[in-house]
Order: C-alpha cells, then structure tokens, then sequence
C-alpha cells in the first residue's frame, strides 16, 4: 500500500513518525474517513468542513497549501493503490506534529503538523444491512467534546471490544439516562413512523452520514424529532438503526438479547437505506 506522510508518497512499512509527534503522546490530532464508490468521493466537502472546524477548535495549524491538496492526495491515493474500480475510503489524520520536549502545553514557536493519508478498499457490510444486527448497551463515558473527531479513541474503543467479547456487533452508548451514539456510529429510533435521534451537540459527533439521513427523511417527508431517545424508551422503539460513513443505515434488531420492534429491519429504515443507496451511487 502506498500512503501519503508529510509530503511524500511511501509504501505504508516505511512510513515513520517520531515519538515526540503530539498525535502519538496525546492524541493530539484529528481524523476523517471519506467513502470512495468508482474513484469518486462522497460527500467529501462535507468531510473537509467538518476538518477545518475540528483543527480550528484544537488550534491545529495546517498548511494552506496542504489543505487545498487533500482531496487531490486521496485521489492520488486512489490511483496508486488500484482502488478506482469499486468501493474504497481515504483515511486523514492531522496532528499537531512533532515537537522537541514533551509538554502538555502546545509547541512554542509551533510546530509543523503531521499529515498522513492512506486509502484501502472498501467491502459495503451489505447482509448485515439487510438482516440487522445485535448490540449491547454501554455507559458512555467519553469527554465532553464528542463533536470533535479527534484521535482520543480509547472509550470507543473499549466499547466496541465489549461488543465484541458480548457476541454481538456494537454497542449502544448511554449518558445521564438517554442514548447518545455507538463508538463509531450515530443512531436513529423510529417510533409511530417519526424519526428520533441527538441533537447535534457536543455530547455525539454530527456525522456526515446522520446529516444526509436528515436531509433525506425531509425529502421524503418523513417527520424528524432532533430528541434524545431516553433509556427507559429504548424498548418502545418500533425500529432502530445506526448511520455511518463505513456503516452506511445499519439496522439494530436486538438489544441485550431483546428484540427491536418485529426484531427485523422496518419500513423507514428500509425507505433510508435505498434512499442512502442511490446517494452512493450516483455520487
């Protein structure tokens, strides 16, 4: 695999970054994943606005002219790696960089910030799509700025683990008594044909899938309630998916062994997921 580090296209085994960069010490950095269908990006200015307000929220500066290159380095990526039949994903990370003394304090004078790039191929989870999967619920006990796609992956990662060592897909994260997101998708409940899900707060990550979900709920006139879905409701649901740039509209049919609604993917999740579909392909 090729990658992109800090100005150079490398193979992947010999890009290196020093152990004093602030992404390595303090997860000091942000990432985006950008989904790729037939060489073309989807979505992908929405990616990028979503990374210019991460890195102006953690005082991250990136080159100007970098920044205007990303999505021609992920395109480069693309070709470099034969990945331009197909699906895909370009992975971006920015760090702050690497400085000389280890400080929690930012670099002074700054530092020039790390950039990498990668792009892989892409397998759409397709039959869990059309059965649904089980999840587990899990305290969310992230910090206080989930808003932020940040590289702190730690809580998220803990609980897909929990997930995983439960026998079931992911996760179903919940804060101060109402569900928030899973550790790497947002979730949408459907109960009497209105679509619940958070507020774009900074308790979830506004993702660019659960932005265009909304956007295509409103095309089909599907009423929205931007709430969230209290605990003691969770089983009152008729239906329940997550969104996601690599989970696309994920059906949830159970929950700590209880079934969701009929226990089989719904009608609107159904509407979204061809809704969500047709946003891929003709992107």
């Amino acid at each position: 695999m090729i990658v992109y580090l800090n100005g150079s296209y490398i193979e992947q085994d010999n890009a290196k970054i020093s152990v004093n960069d602030r992404g390595f010490l303090f997860g000091d950095g942000i990432y985006e994943v950008i989904r790729v269908v037939e060489g073309n990006y989807v979505l992908a200015q929405e990616h990028l606005d979503r990374m210019d307000e991460g890195l102006e929220a953690l005082g991250i500066n990136l080159d100007s002219s970098t920044r205007q290159q990303v999505l021609n380095i992920g395109q480069e990526l693309i070709k470099e790696n034969n990945l331009e039949k197909g699906q895909a994903s370009v992975y971006i990370q920015v760090t702050r960089g690497a400085a000389s003394a280890r400080s929690h304090t930012f670099p002074d004078p700054p530092v020039e910030a790390t950039v990498y790039l990668s792009a892989g191929a892409f397998t759409p989870h397709t039959q869990l799509h059309k059965e649904g999967v089980p999840v587990i619920t899990v305290p969310d006990v992230r910090w206080s700025r989930c808003n932020l796609k940040t590289v702190n992956l730690l809580p998220n990662t803990l609980a897909k683990q929990r997930a995983k060592d439960a026998g079931v897909n992911s996760a179903i994260m919940i804060r101060d008594g109402v569900i928030t997101e899973s550790p790497n998708a947002n979730i949408f409940g459907v109960k009497d044909g209105v679509l619940f899900t958070y507020p774009a707060t900074h308790q979830i990550l506004n993702g660019i899938t659960r932005q265009a979900v909304l956007k295509i709920a409103d095309q089909l006139t599907i009423p929205v309630v931007l709430e969230p879905i209290p605990e003691h409701k969770l089983f009152d649901q008729d239906e329940l998916f997550f969104s996601g740039t690599t989970t696309d509209i994920q059906p949830i049919t159970e929950v700590n062994g209880k079934k969701i609604g009929s226990g089989k993917p719904g009608k609107i999740t159904q509407r979204i997921q061809e809704a969500y579909d047709d946003l891929l392909m003709n992107k």
